[in-house]
């Protein structure tokens, strides 16, 4: 092997360290956003806090990962011949021999499917908090009176009537 080699072979071990350091953050992220239904859901705004504080410390931590990628990313497109944007793990893949290929591929398969339930939960929490958000607009439009439509009230024999610009409750004793 000449000393090319054994450096490409020596970054793409760094690359796969780097990798398995995605693999954990990503299924990291699908926990945290179990977590964060389910506290959305039960209304615990202490943990919700506490939960939102160490995503925002956990985020800080990754970014140095994403930096590292970047630099053997770019370290491996110049041994390679590649300009930085052609470097993806397929190209890798083409380069490498039959066990370091099959060790990146392992992990952009699991990469490419935690993404694709990242993806899914992601919509899933963002659908969720959406709802939320309308349904306590709804809620306070009502308390409040702010609602930009007819507002139907009922009588104590069940006759509807319609008022405007009348708040759902009345604070007169």
């Amino acid at each position: 092997m000449n000393a090319e080699a054994i450096e490409i072979e020596s970054k793409v071990d760094e690359l796969l360290t780097i990798l398995d350091r995605d693999i954990e953050h990503i299924q990291q992220s699908l926990l945290r956003l179990n977590e964060l239904r389910e506290l959305v859901i039960k209304r615990d705004e202490v943990l919700l806090g506490r939960l939102l504080e160490s995503i925002q410390a956990e985020s800080d931590i990754y970014a140095a990962n994403e930096q590292k990628r970047q630099v053997i990313r770019k370290t491996l497109a110049d041994l390679l011949g590649f300009s930085i944007e052609q470097m993806t793990l397929s190209k890798l893949e083409q380069s490498l021999s039959m066990e370091k290929k099959a060790e990146v591929s392992w992990r952009k398969i699991k990469l490419r499917l935690l993404a694709g339930q990242l993806k899914k939960e992601h919509l899933s929490a963002a659908m969720l908090l959406t709802e939320c958000a309308r349904f306590n607009r709804l809620l306070l439009n009502g308390i409040l009176g702010r609602a930009n439509h007819d507002t139907v009230m009922y009588d104590s024999s069940g006759s509807s009537k319609r008022q405007s610009d009348t708040a759902f409750m009345s604070l007169n004793f």
